[in-house]
């Protein structure tokens, strides 16, 4: 199940609230992140646990295939036929599309935005929303992930008709020396296009680009929802985390220069995707076997194409970019330290003072939830407009998966939709909540008795 709290009380400080969670799990979390494991120690472990899993996951199929072929002897033919089958399906790739109505609003060489307000809804009295979507090396399709999963249409079922999200572009030789000052100008180029204030959600870098914006911009921002951020990158257990202390801590940048000369001036997409896959091989290795066991269940099959279309296709990022954020967050930490700057402005969280809502995944490998949660210490938001919760999710299913669609997100929604409108209907839209809810719920599938394919 998952887990909300709201934020109601904190004991005062210079700089603004203390911002704690309530519930046990969450403090806990939290406090974890001053006592990350040793990096390489914590490395072999990871690796160590990971490779019992493949074994074992190997070991299972190759059982269940077994038994199958037994079942099968009848029909000798029909084991070449389900390989080749399986072959082919996992070959057959499709670059991953947009699947709600949308109009490019805004056109840069290096991202668009994306209007997703249907006409009848322009005239709507709510603040617009902008989602930031991840932007690791895979398409931002992910917030519109299928007609039946998608992050924007439950958004926009919540009540935020005036919808928008930036959409981040594969990088090429003429956007290589694309920077942070230039994503941050077109999200502000964005908002004064929507009218001059939104609220933000951000997904994964996404939350970690929007964080930068709203201290920053805190006027143009009206609420703040971060889903699977890493704002503070040394806090809890991550992988991520430690093999950058590791091989940053022992070459410096060296290493990942050395992968941007090798793409040209770009981080390829395609090494993005290795080091994936490489944080969680069993999820690749249980995802293939799992298609050879149902390759004649249609249902499966369609959800496994959905998946790997979206995963598989990747775009490279622009390398000046990627090395800034190497350098300045993900080992530096400089963001949560108070101590980055942007065109020698420093970022300070602190002026940050909207409602904050923060989503985390119980079973996030890639961003643990003290990452998320230890943005809540450093702004000024008051304490009763913080809230955490907990989604029984890992990473990708944070944004695309249908049980925190349907049950966490209209949460958090409602909250922002309440925050979204002129002062004398707040009170009327809070008796709607029910109502709203079972709306965006409804725009998700139910994901019961379906079946599910294994994600990182």
């Amino acid at each position: 199940m998952s887990t909300a709290t709201s934020q109601t009380s904190a004991p005062a400080r210079e700089r603004g609230p203390r911002v704690l969670p309530e519930d046990r799990d969450t403090a806990a979390a939290t406090r974890s992140g001053s006592t990350a494991p040793d990096p390489l120690r914590y490395l072999l472990s990871y690796n160590a646990t990971n490779l019992a899993k493949v074994v074992t996951e190997v070991g299972r199929a190759t059982g269940a295939y077994w038994i199958d072929a037994v079942q099968r002897l009848a029909k000798p033919g029909d084991a070449a036929r389900r390989s080749l089958l399986w072959l082919s399906t996992m070959a057959d790739r499709s670059e991953p599309t947009w699947h709600l109505a949308n109009e490019v609003a805004l056109s840069t060489p290096f991202a668009s935005l994306r209007d997703f307000t249907r006409p009848e809804d322009r005239d709507d009295d709510v603040v617009p929303t902008l989602v930031l979507p991840p932007q690791a090396g895979h398409s931002s399709t992910v917030v519109d992930y299928s007609p039946q999963q998608s992050q924007l249409a439950m958004i926009r079922a919540a009540g935020l008709t005036r919808l928008y999200t930036l959409d981040w572009r594969p990088a090429t030789t003429a956007t290589k020396n694309v920077t942070i000052t230039d994503y941050l100008e077109v999200i502000d180029r964005s908002i004064r296009r929507m009218g001059g204030k939104a609220n933000l959600v951000g997904d994964c870098q996404g939350g970690w680009l929007a964080t930068i914006y709203a201290a920053l911009h805190p006027e143009r921002v009206n609420t703040l929802t971060l889903a699977g951020a890493p704002i503070d990158f040394h806090a809890g257990e991550s992988i991520i985390s430690a093999s950058t202390k590791l091989m940053a801590g022992s070459m410096g940048m060296a290493p990942y220069k050395a992968l941007v000369a090798a793409g040209g001036g770009n981080m390829p997409g395609s090494a993005v995707l290795s080091n994936f896959i490489s944080i969680q091989p069993q999820s690749e290795v249980s995802r293939q076997l799992q298609l050879l066991e149902n390759i004649d269940d249609p249902t499966h099959v369609e959800r496994y194409r959905v998946f790997e279309d979206w995963f598989k296709y990747t775009q490279d990022i622009p390398g000046a970019f990627y090395l800034w954020l190497v350098e300045n967050l993900f080992w530096r930490n400089r963001l949560i330290e108070g101590t980055l700057t942007v065109d020698g402005e420093r970022v300070d969280m602190a002026a940050i003072d909207c409602p904050l809502l923060l989503l985390a995944g119980s079973t996030d490998h890639i961003t643990p939830p003290p990452q998320l949660f230890a943005a809540a210490e450093k702004v000024s938001t008051p304490a009763r407009d913080v809230t955490y919760r907990t989604a029984s999710a890992g990473h990708l299913g944070l944004f695309m998966g249908r049980d925190a669609l349907r049950h966490d997100w209209p949460v958090l929604m409602e909250t922002v939709y309440a925050h979204s409108l002129p002062g004398t209907r707040r009170d009327a839209a809070a008796t709607g909540k029910a109502s709203r809810r079972r709306s965006s719920a409804r725009a998700v599938a139910d994901p019961r008795n379906t079946p599910r394919v294994p994600a990182p």
